[in-house]
Formats: C-alpha cells, sequence, structure tokens
C-alpha cells in the first residue's frame, strides 16, 4: 500500500510536462488515490469481518495492480491519458483499502500476546521498508519510461497475490457471521465503553503519519530546490529517517510483548521524542545536523506506531477486529493525505512555525495519550488476563 503514492512522487514534474497538466491536475493523481483508499477501508473491513481477510486481500490486490496496468496504458497509448489515470489510480485506492488494514486484522487472528506484537512490529516495518523504497524503485522506474512506476504496480501485485494465495492459511470460522444489526450493535458497545481512548489512539495514529508525510514532503522541496538534489540521490537521501523508523518498529515490535503499560510508556515517550526533535529543527538548516536531529522524530515515531498497532488490535475479538483496525487505517491514510498539502500552506508561512506548530500538535497528542489512554495489566504478567483491557474488550465485543 506504501508504494501507491510514494513511488510516484518521482514522476510528478515528468508527468506535468509530458501529459500537458497543471500542477493541481498532477496532484490530484495522488489525492484520489488516498480519498478513495480512506473512504473504503472501514467498508472493506467489515465485509472482511463477515466472510474471510483472504477474500476480500486477493481480490483487492488484482484490482490494485490492474489500476496500476491501465494508468500505464493510458499514459502510453491513449489519447485523453489523464482521465484514464485517474480512472486507474481510484481502482488502485480502492485495491489498497483492502490491503495492509486487512493484513493487521489478519495478523490479529493468526497470531496471540507477545508474540502478535512481534509480528505487527514487523508489519509496521514492513510499512516503513516500503516507504523507504517507493522513492527509489519509483525513481530507477522511470529511468526506462517516465510512466515506469505504473507498469510496476502489476508485478509486485501479482507476487503478493501468489505469497497470499499459497502460504496464507485462515482458521475457519466457528460460526456464522452475526447479522448486520447485532454487528453494528456489538461496534457501539466497543466505542461507547472504550472509544474515548480508542480514539485517542486513532489520533496519535494519524497524527504520526500526517508529520511523517508532511516532513518529508518539505525535505523533497529543499531537496531539490536549495541543494539541487533529485532523482535516486533524492531518494536515497529521503530513505535516511525511513531507516531509522523501520528499525525501530521492528526492534519495539519484538520487545513489547503483550504488557500493555510498557506500550503506553512507549507510546507517550515516542510523542515526546517527536516534539522535541520538530520544536529544535528551526535552528538546524545545514544537512547533517538537520537530519540528525530529525532520525529522533523518526526513531520517535518508530516507537509509537507498533504500540498503537498492538492496542488497536487486541483491543476487540476476530468478529469485529476487520472493522475497528480498518477504521484505524482509514484516519492514517487521511493523515498521509493530508501532511504534503497543509505543510505546503505552512511551508508558505515560515519554516519557524511549520516546525513549532508541529511540535506543539506532537505535545498535545502525547499529552491526551498520557490522559487517555488507561491500561490495566494482569498480575505478574501472567496468562490469567482477565483483568487485561484486551480481555476485557473481547469480552464487551464477542
Amino acid at each position: 500500500m506504501t508504494l501507491g503514492n510514494s513511488m510516484l512522487i518521482p514522476i510528478l514534474p515528468k508527468m506535468e510536462s509530458e501529459l500537458d497538466l497543471s500542477s493541481f491536475q498532477v496532484s490530484l493523481t495522488i489525492t484520489i488515490f488516498s480519498v478513495i483508499a480512506a473512504i473504503f477501508i472501514p467498508i472493506l473491513g467489515y465485509f472482511s469481518d463477515r466472510f474471510s481477510r483472504k477474500v476480500i486481500i486477493v481480490p483487492c490486490l488484482v484490482l490494485y495492480g490492474l489500476g496500476g496496468l491501465l494508468a500505464g496504458m493510458a499514459s502510453a497509448w491513449f489519447s485523453a491519458a489523464y482521465g484514464w489515470i485517474l480512472v486507474g489510480r481510484a481502482l488502485q485506492g480502492l485495491g489498497a483499502a483492502g490491503t495492509a488494514p486487512i493484513a493487521m486484522a489478519l495478523t490479529g487472528d493468526l497470531f496471540k500476546g507477545g508474540e502478535r506484537s512481534k509480528v505487527l512490529g514487523l508489519v509496521e516495518a514492513s510499512n516503513g521498508f516500503g516507504k523507504v523504497l517507493s522513492p527509489v524503485v519509483g525513481s530507477l522506474l522511470a529511468l526506462l519510461v517516465w510512466h515506469g512506476p505504473f507498469w510496476g504496480f502489476p508485478v509486485f501485485c501479482l507476487v503478493s497475490v501468489l505469497l497470499t494465495a499459497i502460504y496464507v492459511k485462515e482458521k475457519k470460522k466457528k460460526k456464522s457471521p452475526p447479522p448486520v444489526g447485532q454487528y453494528i450493535k456489538g461496534l457501539f458497545s466497543v466505542f461507547k465503553h472504550e472509544g474515548r481512548w480508542l480514539f485517542t489512539a486513532y489520533l496519535a495514529g494519524a497524527t504520526c503519519l500526517f508529520t511523517l508525510f508532511g516532513v518529508l514532503f518539505y525535505i523533497s522541496d529543499e531537496l531539490e530546490k536549495e541543494h539541487g538534489f533529485d532523482g535516486v540521490v533524492k531518494g536515497l537521501i529521503l530513505a535516511i529517517p525511513l531507516l531509522f523508523m523501520m528499525s525501530t518498529s521492528l526492534t519495539t515490535g519484538s520487545k513489547i510483548g503483550k504488557n500493555l503499560k510498557r506500550m503506553k510508556r512507549l507510546i507517550v515517550l515516542g510523542l515526546f521524542m517527536m516534539t522535541a526533535s520538530f520544536a529544535s529543527l528551526v535552528f538546524f538548516e545545514n544537512l547533517i545536523p538537520f537530519f540528525s536531529v530529525l532520525v529522533v522524530s523518526s526513531i520517535g515515531t518508530g516507537l509509537v506506531l507498533p504500540c498503537l498497532n498492538s492496542l488497536i488490535t487486541g483491543s476487540v475479538g476476530k468478529a469485529r477486529r476487520g472493522f475497528v483496525t480498518s477504521l484505524y487505517g482509514s484516519v492514517r491514510f487521511l493523515g498521509v493525505a493530508a501532511g504534503p498539502p497543509i505543510y505546503g500552506w505552512l511551508m508558505g508561512v515560515s519554516r519557524a512555525w511549520m516546525f513549532f506548530s508541529t511540535a506543539g500538535l506532537t505535545l498535545l497528542v502525547a499529552l491526551l495519550c498520557l490522559m487517555l489512554i488507561q491500561v490495566k495489566q494482569a498480575q505478574a504478567q501472567s496468562d490469567q488476563a482477565a483483568n487485561t483491557l484486551f480481555k476485557k474488550l473481547q469480552t464487551t465485543s464477542e
């Protein structure tokens, strides 16, 4: 899913000139993907609860690949290329809605306790690895032909379809899915009793992705305009903070186990690290010290996201996990979509205002997480988890 937007970033200027488009028209190729995905993620999450995860994931991967194929064909051969590219990108957005968020719910189904946290950390690290690879792969494919990235999507999707179809084995449902009315009633029960901390966790996840993509947008612009870096070199430089985030996510997921108090502490610590980093960036303009401070925020993001994944995925039973995790994915996607345009506006105001306002946002979210995310750790970290948040919510939602 992370390839969907980031892999196209290197070709946007070329697309603008080749198809005689405005900057706004080009930006719509990114926006339509994100908006369609954000709308359909909760819907497909519901269907994954009602039927199965693979029944949603595999067709969505096929649709994702076909959307890229249509956009590539339109770029190469169609006379009204732009309109067909938007159609292809909309299909890709719909396909993306049924990939990573459903995979997170599937992970919750297949793994339990500390193993679940470890695998969710791997999922988040894979997400970060996709962000690292995207601009580099997009730049390399564009060396062949400017619309090369569009043709890359079917290849990646075909590999994913084959691996998912062959190697992912779902557990059979022991009972038929609940009626729609009962399902919705159960969701309302979950959000009524635990909505305060769940929505805070959603906000924290969206904030991490909003600031990440917003700052990357700023850095990409600065590297090209102020320092003369573009193409693969720029992609490699952009990968530096993402590599720190990815490695931290992997380590965090392997260490947190099912210790809920530790998860909360790391979420708050990560957000405070992001706050300190963003507030300090105002005073650094040279690349080396700037990136040295920036990686602190990347490490903070790598602490926050795996913990949020584990808390949210473990907060409800299997019957409604797809919807709850998909809604989280949708909010994260909206954070990604909002980052570049809002940071583009903030850059026009002032550099200091951009970083100080970002620090203010992460500080506010850190305080909300500190106050509103309430966890009860089981005695002696044993499997007698009757009083844990996970067990409490599973009882509520099953």
